[in-house]
C-alpha cells in the first residue's frame, strides 16, 4: 500500500510539473491574462475536468507560478550572496543586484508575471508576499552585516527624511533589521526599487536608443546603488 501510494504521489508530482511547464508556456505565448486551465489541459491531453484536481482555479494555478517565480529568484540571489566571502560586503551588494538581472533575463515572461501590469481580476493571496521578501531580505543581509562591522560608511547629507517617512521606516526596522537607522533603510528601499525599476526598463524596451544594450550602464548604476546605501569600497 505504501508503494502504491508512492507511485501515485510521484505521479501526481510529475503532472503537477508538466501543468506548470505547460502553464509558463502558455505565459510567454498569451501572458498571463491568456492563461487558461481548459487550454493547459488539451496541451497535456488531457480532459478538462481532470486539471481541475490538482488546480481548482485560474488563480490558484496563477498563485503557484508566482510562488515559483519568486522563490527561483530568491535562490539566484542567495546563491549569488553566498558565493563570496563574507567580508567582501560591496562585492556581495553588487553580486545580488546582477543576479536579479541575470535571472530576469532568463526568465523574462516570469519577471514579467511578478514584477509586470497586475493581472486583471487576480489578488494575490499572502503567501505570495512572504516569497516576495526574499530578495530585499538578502539585500538588508548584506547592510546589516556592514552595519555590525562599521563599515556602512555614512549616508546623512542634506535628504533629510520628513517625520512620516523616518516613521514608517522605523517599524519596518522592527520587523526586519531593528539596528539599522531609519536613513539607511530609506536608502535601501531607493536601492531596492531603482534595481527593479531599471531591470523592467531594460526588459520591457524603455531603453532602447539610450543605453542598450545595458550591460555597461548597469555595472555602473549598481556601483551608483553600493555608494547610495553607504557600502565600504
Amino acid at each position: 500500500m505504501n508503494a502504491g501510494k508512492t507511485a501515485r504521489d510521484r505521479a501526481r508530482t510529475e503532472l503537477t510539473a508538466e501543468i506548470k511547464d505547460e502553464a509558463r508556456r502558455q505565459l510567454a505565448s498569451s501572458g498571463a491574462d491568456g492563461l487558461s486551465l481548459r487550454a493547459v489541459a488539451r496541451a497535456l491531453g488531457m480532459v478538462s475536468s481532470a486539471i481541475y484536481r490538482y488546480y481548482p482555479s485560474r488563480e490558484e494555478l496563477l498563485t503557484a507560478l508566482i510562488i515559483d517565480a519568486y522563490r527561483a529568484l530568491g535562490a539566484a540571489a542567495m546563491a549569488a550572496d553566498q558565493r563570496l566571502p563574507d567580508k567582501d560586503l560591496r562585492g556581495r551588494w553588487q553580486a545580488v543586484c546582477h543576479s536579479v538581472r541575470d535571472w530576469a533575463r532568463a526568465n523574462r515572461h516570469e519577471y514579467a508575471l511578478i514584477y509586470g501590469s497586475p493581472v486583471p481580476g487576480y489578488q494575490a493571496p499572502e503567501v505570495t508576499i512572504v516569497e516576495a521578501q526574499k530578495v530585499p531580505l538578502i539585500m538588508v543581509r548584506v547592510l546589516r552585516a556592514a552595519w555590525a562591522e562599521g563599515t556602512l560608511r555614512s549616508t546623512r547629507d542634506s535628504a533629510v527624511l520628513s517625520d512620516g517617512l523616518a516613521e514608517q521606516c522605523r517599524t519596518l526596522a522592527e520587523a526586519i533589521a531593528p539596528e539599522l537607522p531609519p536613513e539607511v533603510l530609506a536608502r535601501a528601499i531607493v536601492a531596492w526599487t531603482q534595481l527593479f525599476g531599471m531591470i523592467s526598463f531594460e526588459l520591457f524596451g524603455q531603453l532602447v536608443g539610450s543605453v542598450d544594450p545595458s550591460d555597461e550602464f548597469f555595472t555602473y548604476a549598481v556601483d551608483v546603488l553600493a555608494d547610495l546605501v553607504g557600502m565600504p569600497s
